[in-house]
């Protein structure tokens, strides 16, 4: 059994992924275990009507490879619209319009993702995965700080129009319950996710009950959207700091190009351990990348060719490049070469639970600032954005690597400042991921604002990452923005 080390979003997460590595598990197996513990007790961060990729750096010396499991446009069975989504705005994250009810809610891939890179790289039955995930739901969960804090915002607005949602996460009198939260038909659906797997979300009774509810109130998410989903296997895009090869999602995700464009321009830095000139250079690169992606990535009718053009940029002019313009994350890397990384999201949550099944929709086509084209305009099965950036590296020497986070538009920026501040700056994994950061918002537009983190806070990400070495040394780290959690789990 070799040794994995395993950095999630929460203790319960973590100890699932410890559970399952014991088990002989791989990272990969590690990794998905705690991620679908976070569907279960991250309530309002993500549930199982999420969309998500995986990157994974195999064992046996296979190149890596991401599972693109993000959301699809639904509408193949499209019917009119009957008031299905309205707006609201909310303080959380300093102030954003949102787009809930049944008609935000698009096709969820994550699971479907799991279940490919299961199947590829996987050590372990299903069912074994499952499993913890099962245990924390049938014994009932006490909400984390992530989903607290997120609650407190939007907990009436958002998570109180539907009955059963509203009674979930709601005490006596209104507030954000302090109970434990049991959903006995969570339980079930999970039972029989572990039983027929990942295709019990997109085929069969559960899959139908959660359209039958969509439809029945207005929404567009359909039982031929849910059967005609794939996840989408494609090669990481690669990447290449110091010693590292880093591999990162690839179009339709935007994010890793994004990361990827980050690392290339910060061309070394930081060199002294992020001092004032650095930093400078940091803003400098954010305000270009996230410049070009708002004013040309997020409208590109073709990312990929758009995408590979801007790198291609990146690489042979540099200085040209910079003179001009709601989420949970699992990490995992073990000593036989393997690592993991996991990013899912259900957006902010459509604020409905599908009913008879316990799971919370997403409201990822109500994520305004990921639908630059306006809600339901997009044609049925076609991609939405992303900003998700799981990454795995892969040292010289040997050594693994799988880091992302969560965190909106924030992913980039923060995967893209620990990556630097561990490979070029030489700072241990833990300080990297603690130093305060730098985030470029609206970039290039009128209203830009460079903010500058002086307390940590969970607005600016919640990386988690860990590091296999060659010589067996294993090394795990959480975010202190959230309450991550991490396991070292020796053979």
């Amino acid at each position: 059994m070799p040794d994995v080390a395993i950095a999630a979003p929460n203790d319960a997460a973590a100890d699932a992924g410890a559970q399952v590595a014991r088990a002989g598990g791989s990272a990969v197996d590690a990794a998905l275990a705690a991620a679908l513990v976070t569907m279960v007790n991250e309530v309002g961060i993500v549930s199982l009507s999420s969309g998500g990729f995986v990157t994974v750096q195999p064992r046996d010396g296979r190149p890596p490879y991401t599972v693109d499991g993000w959301m699809d446009m639904p509408g193949r069975d499209r019917r009119p619209v009957r008031g299905g989504t309205w707006d609201v705005s909310t303080e959380y994250g300093g102030g954003v319009d949102i787009t809930i009810g049944p008609g935000s809610a698009a096709v969820h891939g994550s699971l479907a993702a799991f279940g490919e890179a299961h199947r590829r790289d996987g050590a372990l039955p299903w069912r074994e995965l499952v499993a913890p995930a099962l245990d924390v739901a049938s014994g009932g969960f006490r909400l984390g700080s992530a989903s607290r804090y997120y609650l407190d915002h939007v907990h009436d607005d958002i998570f109180g129009w539907d009955d059963e949602s509203r009674a979930a996460v709601h005490g006596p009198h209104g507030e954000v319950t302090t109970e434990p939260v049991v959903l006995p038909d969570l339980v079930t659906s999970l039972a029989l996710i572990a039983q027929e797997g990942p295709s019990a979300l997109h085929t069969g009774d559960l899959a139908m009950m959660i359209t039958d509810d969509v439809l029945g109130r207005g929404g567009i998410l359909g039982p031929a959207d849910l059967a005609s989903y794939r996840p989408v296997v494609r090669p990481s895009l690669l990447t290449r700091v110091g010693a590292w090869t880093l591999a990162t999602t690839p179009p339709p995700s935007v994010g890793g190009v994004v990361v990827a464009a980050m690392l290339r321009l910060l061309d070394g830095r930081p060199r002294h351990g992020w001092d004032a000139d650095d930093v400078a250079h940091l803003v400098v690169v954010e305000r270009a990348v996230l410049g070009h992606r708002h004013l040309v990535l997020d409208h590109s009718a073709d990312l990929s060719r758009d995408a590979q053009a801007f790198l291609d940029l990146v690489d042979h002019d540099r200085r040209g490049v910079l003179e001009s313009g709601s989420t949970a994350h699992v990490s995992a890397a073990d000593s036989a070469g393997g690592a993991c990384s996991v990013t899912v999201s259900s957006g902010y949550g459509a604020g409905m639970i599908a009913k008879g099944t316990g799971i919370w929709l997403n409201n990822c086509l109500g994520e305004q600032e990921l639908n630059p084209r306006g809600l339901h305009r997009l044609l049925p099965g076609r991609r939405l954005l992303s900003n998700m950036a799981p990454t795995v590296g892969h040292h010289d020497d040997g050594t693994v690597l799988a880091i992302g986070s969560p965190g909106a538009d924030r992913i980039t920026t923060a995967v893209a400042q620990v990556l630097a501040g561990f490979v070029n700056g030489g700072l241990p994994l833990a300080e990297a991921i603690a130093h305060p950061r730098v985030h470029v918002h609206r970039a290039g537009r009128a209203d830009e604002v460079v903010k500058v983190e002086t307390d940590l806070t969970m607005y600016y990400g919640g990386v988690a990452a860990t590091i296999a070495g060659c010589d067996g040394h294993l090394v795990a780290a959480a975010d202190p923005r959230r309450d991550g959690a991490v396991r070292l789990v020796r053979g």
